[in-house]
């Protein structure tokens, strides 16, 4: 069985991909099908059809996810159903990061509802996975400080990945405290700073010096009550 295995998948892309494209020549205009789109089907239907082959499942998820998609406008497509997809496709594959990729793709529409949409598959998909997920929390992180101005929202992002992905690089996990200072936070940017530095995984002598320095500025601006005052304290620490 497990030779045929690959025979058989191989069989079922053609299939999807021959269906596919019956579909879009006799398909409606991209307004009327973009309401179409079905929800994904179970997981173990998925695995199943596949011949328990996961990754391959995963990848006939997306093909069919991109067809259908395939020179649509963004707005007019079900978010919620496309993360449905792009769900089970990381469930069949988890390994994979073509999900993910996808998400950050989806979430370039010009729709903050939609984008908070695609941000919230992340932020499930990294709560799954922190170690191997942690880039795309960055990114993530990013989109909600940049693009949605949303402060509390990016904070949450970048506390998310402090305080579950150790493993990650110093920028990814300095990015609560430049967060924080951005919103003048700055008695909770020096607790982040003295945890990170407290926490001992960031080992790299630079930024070890790095976060002294940030630290004693924030202390410094804290003692004189203006969070203003931070060019003045770099003064007086250098």
């Amino acid at each position: 069985m497990a030779r045929r295995a690959p025979a058989a998948i191989v069989a079922l892309l053609l299939a999807a991909i021959t269906a596919q494209c019956a579909l879009h020549a006799v398909a409606p205009p991209a307004s009327t099908r973009a309401a179409a789109l079905p929800a994904a089907p179970p997981t173990a239907a998925l695995r199943m059809a596949s011949l328990g082959d996961g990754p391959a499942a995963a990848r006939l998820v997306l093909l069919y996810l991109h067809a259908f998609d395939a020179g649509l406008p963004l707005r007019e497509l079900d978010y919620e159903r496309t993360t449905g997809w792009l769900e089970a496709a990381l469930a069949l594959d988890p390994r994979s990061r073509e999900p993910l990729v996808a998400a950050q793709v989806y979430a370039a529409v010009a729709d903050p509802g939609r984008v908070r949409i695609m941000l919230g598959f992340v932020e499930r998909a990294f709560a799954a996975d922190p170690a191997r997920r942690w880039p795309e929390m960055a990114q993530a992180t990013l989109v909600a400080r940049h693009r949605l101005h949303d402060m509390a929202l990016a904070r949450r992002y970048a506390q998310a990945i402090r305080l579950r992905a150790p493993a990650a690089p110093a920028w990814a996990r300095q990015l609560e405290l430049f967060i924080l200072q951005d919103m003048d936070e700055l008695d909770s940017a020096r607790a982040v700073a003295g945890a990170l530095l407290a926490g001992g995984t960031i080992t790299d002598p630079a930024e070890v010096r790095f976060l002294e320095r940030r630290l004693r500025e924030l202390e410094c601006a804290a003692g004189m009550g203006d969070a203003e005052a931070t060019h003045g304290c770099d003064r007086q620490v250098r």
